[in-house]
């Protein structure tokens, strides 16, 4: 590992240790109780004691999250692309997935429980819903922001539309699809825990 990598490591380390060891402090010199806010020691026991309920939670919210975010890239890069190469949609359906992003997605669990049940498919169905718009956006951006130069070579090479869409839009765009991925994937844990929350007797929620 490179000194700078391993000096990093050190430094977010050593904080960790400092913001851990200060809340136990905390916790024990003010007599916090624990039903407010339970000390560092309390939760780690806790997590030992019930390890085999966290277990069984935590692999059922993962399924979920893991399921919704894969539905989320196959339907988001698909709908991306199709949006790019028909320009015509774009003016269409950008505004109506704005609008579908601006309806919370707590108003529309409850909707989804009723329509599939209580099991896991409706929490994988608001992990998809809460995952799909930036990965749709961000794939779309980047498909569509491709360089006049490599198309103008596409086009003197004769390729095809499908080849000049594989070989000079997909590379191009990888960037800006793996952004919205990355964001996909901290907003799929949410969606998953709402499902849970709102109704559902599995999972961390």
């Amino acid at each position: 590992m490179p000194l700078a990598s391993l000096h990093r490591v050190l430094k977010l380390t050593l904080t960790l240790v400092v913001l851990v060891a200060s809340w136990e402090a905390l916790c024990r010199l003010l007599q916090i109780p624990a039903f407010l806010i339970p000390a560092p020691s309390q939760v780690a026991l806790r997590l030992y004691d019930k390890h085999d309920l966290y277990f069984m939670h935590t692999w059922i919210t993962i399924y979920e999250t893991t399921a919704g975010f894969f539905l989320a890239v196959a339907f988001g890069i698909v709908s991306a692309a199709i949006i790019v190469a028909i320009p015509r949609l774009r003016d269409v359906v950008m505004p109506l997935l704005l609008v579908a992003q601006l309806v919370p997605k707590v108003a529309v669990a409850p909707l989804l429980l009723i329509w599939f049940g209580y099991g896991l498919f409706p929490k994988i169905i608001i992990a998809f819903l809460v995952a799909f718009f930036p990965i749709v956006v961000n794939s779309a951006s980047g498909l569509a922001s491709v360089q006049p130069e490599l198309l103008d070579l596409g086009s003197s090479l004769q390729a095809s539309r499908w080849q000049t869409f594989w070989k000079f839009r997909v590379p191009s765009a990888l960037p800006e699809i793996f952004s919205g991925m990355k964001i996909a994937v901290t907003l799929e844990i949410i969606g998953a825990i709402i499902g849970e929350f709102v109704g559902g007797n599995r999972g961390l929620g």
